[in-house]
């Protein structure tokens, strides 16, 4: 149980720095950001996320570059830079013949 508590701090303190230092980024670009971690305002912020994904009427993933990009339903376009999310969206290959796809 230890252990589990353990990164549960380090996981904490690892968002917390990157929080941070996304903040001090957008500030010296001489944008306002705004971060939270606190519980209520998550779940709130993740409403609203789950509300926009639902606007998404096309997905490109880009593995190889790191990016997804979203076309909603109105036509524009929201890019995402991720190194995880691209590959999560991606099917595997497959080596199989169209004639025979149990090969």
């Amino acid at each position: 149980m230890s252990v589990q508590f353990g990164n549960e701090s380090r996981d904490a303190e690892r968002i917390g720095e990157a929080t941070s230092r996304i903040v001090e980024l957008e500030a010296e670009l001489e944008a306002a950001g705004d971060a939270t971690t606190a519980v209520d305002a998550l779940a709130e912020l993740k409403q609203i996320l789950h509300q926009w994904v639902d606007t998404v009427s096309a997905v490109v993933a880009t593995p190889g570059v790191g990016r997804v990009v979203l076309i909603h339903e109105n036509g524009r376009e929201s890019r995402i830079a991720s190194p995880d999310l691209p590959m999560l969206l991606s099917k595997p290959a497959r080596f199989t013949s169209q004639s025979n796809p149990d090969e």
